[in-house]
Order: structure tokens, then C-alpha cells, then sequence
């Protein structure tokens, strides 16, 4: 038999070897993006929560997200230029928004101390500490707020006329999962990993259902069903009434078998769930089965949470921030980039929607800005912002600082030419 040279061998041997390390490289490498044109799509605009009987009345914003379906989209007409009408400043870190109803914000600072205002005047009403830490907003219903905190780690009802303690539940972990309420049902997320039903009457634990990682969004609540994503990288579809997991689906991670992490809040809408990823990613699945509609790589972590709207002017659009720098626009359907615009620094924060105006607070400048829905183009920009950059009750906007609070109201057109013709005159 004739023997084979040395040389072939060491050949096929390294061939061989480039082509272990290419399947090795391959199958750990960061996955390509998805998209997947047979997934459910409904085309309607968000549902809107109840509309003000009058003109004249308010809109309440009475958790984070505005709704239980957390689209941070209010379509209310409302324009600048704005004037500020009062500020509330302080040294403590404001990372998450205030809530409103009924004329009044309350608002939870890092040190954990809980804040009610008059929103009309900014006067504080009360004032409460309720712990040492805390990253989240409380959400109002029928007369009390509710509340959860990261240390210690625990649950908490309050009467919203005085601050009064009416109960408290201490927590298996830590939380800072913005509360979300259906009828007498509390929902929230706990750093242990599971996701909890509490009686909003007493604080009993209805059910708690074990997630696959610890859970730091705060849950979306549509049609029965809560959605939220875990720090294990699933993406959970969990029956409000019952705690049964309907569905799981996972991220696709960064590579080398990693999974990605659900810090951001998600927002349903369009038969569909949006959520940003750590995995530099953001997601769309159908709420139907989870079924991964699309998936879009951004240039870093993105713990926004979205927004979401469907306008005359605009289709159904996402936008959401990344620590890259940048805000994206995208098609809800497809997610491709209807457009995106660099802030100036990085977005940690969620976005907001206003009519036709969605706004982000950017982290480096601590800067608030404001762009058009349809076409990118820049329409606000005010001098502090840094983390959850605004709330409205329909008339007003009340924009959140790295440690401020400011109310912010509409200069009516005929003040605005008096003063405009008043600087001619100068």
C-alpha cells in the first residue's frame, strides 16, 4: 500500500480543524436577527383608557406606563412652546416618574421616600419614608397607592390623602417591578424569581408563580393575561386570574450560549409584545403563543421600554432607546427602521408618546428631547432630563430631572403673540 505523504496529512488535519473551529464559531456566535413574516399582526391603534367626561377635565396617569398594557401613549393634542409653572428640586436620585390622578402626583425617590403634590400649585402634600431604597413608581386606584421597594424588599398599601400605612407585606427578594392593578389583584415581579398575585384588600398572596430569572420589569397586563420578560432571558406569558404560565419564549442573546436580560418594561399593543433586551436587542413576540415575530440588534443594552402608537399621521411605529446614543422608530409589524436620530448619550429610560410627540430623556447631557412621530424631525428640547423623561394628565406636562420635578404648562397662542409682539416692540 502506498504510504500518504506527511504533508497531505498535516493538510487535511488543519483543514479539518478550520472547519471544527468554523462550526464552533458558527454556532456560538452572536445570532443574526429574525424576522418572521407568518406571525399574528393587528393593525388598530392601542386601546385608549377612559376618555375625560369634559373637555376641560383631566386625564389620570395612575401607574407606570400610563396603562395596564404599558404603551406610554396618550393621544392628547398638546403643543409648546411650554412654560414652567413650578419645580420641586432635591439631591436624591429621581429614576422612575411620578403617577397622577385626581389633581395630585405621587412620586418615590431612591431614598425611598414617597412624595404627594398638589399638581396644580407643586405644594407637598405628604411626605413618607417607606425604606432605604427604591426603583420604581407606585400605581393609584380607588383612594390608595401601592408600592413595592428594593430594600428592604417589600409591599406596601397606602392611603393617598395622607401617606397612612393601611398595610405592608414583607417579600421573599428585593423589587423594584412597578406595581400593576386589575379589580381587587395586585401584580408585580421580585428579584427571587417569581411573579406575585396579592389581594389588594389585605396583601394575601393570591398566587405566586415561579418565572425563569429574577424579575425587574414591571408586568404588562392585556386581556387577562400579564407579560413580562426575567433576567433567566424569557420573554413570560402568565393567566392573571389563575398564575399559570400560558407560554415562554426565549431572547436570543449575545452569543457563545448566552441568553439575554429583560430589564425593560414591555408594552402590548397590535397583538403583539415589545420589550428591550441587555443583548443589545429589541423583541417582538406574538402574544398568541409567543411565536418571536422579529428581532433588532441596536449598538448596546437597552433597558427602555418602549412606546408604542397608531396615528392618522403615523402607522404603528415602536420607539424605543439604547445605550448607543440613539432613538429608533420602528415598524411594528416587520421591525424595520421607519427612522432613528443619535440623542446625544445614552437612554436608560422609557420612552413617552404625547399626540404626536414622543419623547426621551438622554443620560450623558441629562437632557429631555422630543421628536416627531412620523418623521424624526426635533420639536422639544428642555435642559434636564435623565432617566423616564415625561407624564401628562392631558393638559400639562410634568417632566422628571435627575432630581427634579417640573411642571410644565402650554403657552396659550394669544399670550404667546402678546409676548412675542412685546419683544418686537423692544
Amino acid at each position: 500500500m502506498r504510504q500518504i505523504p506527511k504533508h497531505y496529512l498535516a493538510l487535511a488535519a488543519f483543514l479539518i480543524g478550520i472547519s471544527i473551529v468554523f462550526a464552533a464559531w458558527s454556532a456560538l456566535k452572536r445570532p443574526d436577527d429574525v424576522r418572521n413574516e407568518n406571525a399574528g399582526f393587528v393593525a388598530e391603534a392601542p386601546a385608549p383608557e377612559k376618555a375625560p367626561k369634559k373637555k376641560s377635565s383631566t386625564v389620570p396617569w395612575p401607574m407606570y406606563g400610563y396603562d395596564r398594557a404599558r404603551t406610554r401613549n396618550l393621544q392628547v393634542d398638546i403643543r409648546g412652546p411650554f412654560e414652567r409653572v413650578w419645580r420641586y428640586g432635591d439631591k436624591t436620585l429621581l429614576e422612575f416618574p411620578p403617577i397622577y390622578a385626581g389633581g395630585k402626583l405621587w412620586l418615590i425617590d431612591n431614598d425611598a421616600r414617597v412624595f404627594s403634590f398638589d399638581a396644580k400649585t407643586g405644594k407637598i402634600l405628604w411626605t413618607k419614608r417607606v425604606g432605604r431604597l427604591n426603583a420604581s413608581s407606585p400605581a393609584y386606584r380607588n383612594g390608595f397607592i401601592y408600592l413595592v421597594n428594593l430594600e428592604p424588599g417589600q409591599v406596601m398599601k397606602l392611603n393617598a390623602d395622607t401617606g397612612k400605612t393601611v398595610w405592608r407585606r414583607d417579600l421573599p427578594g428585593r423589587s423594584e417591578s412597578s406595581p400593576v392593578i386589575r379589580g381587587k389583584t395586585l401584580y408585580f415581579g421580585c428579584e427571587n424569581g417569581q411573579l406575585f398575585a396579592l389581594d389588594t384588600r389585605n396583601g394575601k398572596t393570591k398566587w405566586a408563580t415561579w418565572l425563569g430569572g429574577e424579575v425587574k420589569a414591571a408586568p404588562a397586563l392585556y386581556r387577562g393575561i400579564l407579560y413580562v420578560g426575567d433576567y433567566g432571558g424569557n420573554m413570560n406569558a402568565v393567566n392573571a386570574r389563575t398564575g399559570k404560565v400560558k407560554w415562554q419564549s426565549g431572547s436570543q442573546g449575545s452569543g457563545f450560549g448566552t441568553g439575554g436580560r429583560f430589564y425593560s418594561t414591555p408594552a402590548v399593543a397590535f397583538g403583539r409584545v415589545f420589550s428591550g433586551n441587555n443583548d443589545g436587542r429589541i423583541y417582538s413576540y406574538d402574544i398568541r403563543d409567543g411565536t418571536l415575530a422579529w428581532s433588532y440588534s441596536t449598538g448596546g443594552y437597552v433597558y427602555s421600554g418602549p412606546a408604542v402608537t397608531r396615528t392618522k399621521r403615523t402607522p404603528p411605529t415602536v420607539f424605543i432607546g439604547s445605550f448607543d446614543g440613539n432613538i429608533y422608530a420602528l415598524n411594528a409589524k416587520t421591525g424595520s427602521t421607519r427612522w432613528s436620530k443619535p440623542v446625544g448619550g445614552q437612554v436608560i429610560g422609557s420612552l413617552t408618546v404625547l399626540g404626536e410627540t414622543v419623547y426621551i430623556a438622554e443620560f450623558s447631557n441629562t437632557t429631555t428631547l422630543g421628536y416627531d412621530t412620523r418623521t424624526g424631525r426635533q420639536v422639544f428640547e428642555y435642559p434636564t432630563g435623565t432617566y423616564t423623561p415625561i407624564i401628562s394628565d392631558g393638559k400639562w406636562l410634568f417632566l422628571t430631572g435627575y432630581s427634579s420635578l417640573h411642571a410644565l404648562e402650554p403657552v396659550k397662542r394669544n399670550k404667546g403673540k402678546a409676548r412675542a409682539k412685546a419683544r418686537k416692540a423692544n
